[in-house]
């Protein structure tokens, strides 16, 4: 090494995956979420604060007075500590919503919950911008306190429902 210069070293990240049981295997959509695995990762970079965020602009769930698909955009962000959810798992997780019937509010914050008793985020919010049901809009918004100071929490900016025009 000439003088003058230093190593650079990068850090050890676990990539060991063979505790999961969805990743890199054929699975199936659970046929209720409660039966849902939802499986995590290591944190790459446990003690550095950043935001994660999911998207799901096709979530359904079903009215659990008609039987009728309800149709929602969801944005989850979470500030990790020592994990991460494996995306696999989280999008087999809302799949298995398709065919089980909830209220809008019941489906958001119990996604929030089932993310914080799974994963013990330093903070997570969830927002649900739910289409109309019987004509109006139901959207529902969770977080699990203030977002940490200096970490960039974007807005979500999903309009809210302006029905045509």
């Amino acid at each position: 090494m000439a003088s003058g210069t230093q190593a650079v070293t990068t850090p050890s990240i676990s990539t060991d995956t063979s505790g999961l049981t969805l990743l890199g295997r054929q699975a199936g959509a659970p046929d209720d979420p409660d039966a849902a695995v939802l499986e995590r990762v290591p944190n790459p970079h446990p003690g550095t604060r950043y935001c994660v965020r999911f998207t799901a602009p096709e979530f359904t769930s079903l009215c659990p007075m008609t039987g009728q698909p309800d149709f929602a955009h969801l944005v989850i962000d979470y500030v990790p500590r020592d994990w991460l959810v494996e995306s696999k798992s989280l999008k087999l997780y809302l799949t298995a919503f398709r065919n089980h019937g909830a209220f809008h509010e019941s489906c958001t914050v119990g996604i929030a919950k089932r993310l914080i008793d799974e994963l013990a985020p330093e903070w997570l919010r969830i927002g649900g911008y739910w289409y109309p049901r019987g004509g109006i809009p139901i959207d529902v918004f969770f977080q699990s306190g203030e977002a940490p100071p200096g970490v960039w929490i974007p807005a979500q900016d999903v309009p809210g429902y302006r029905g045509r025009g």
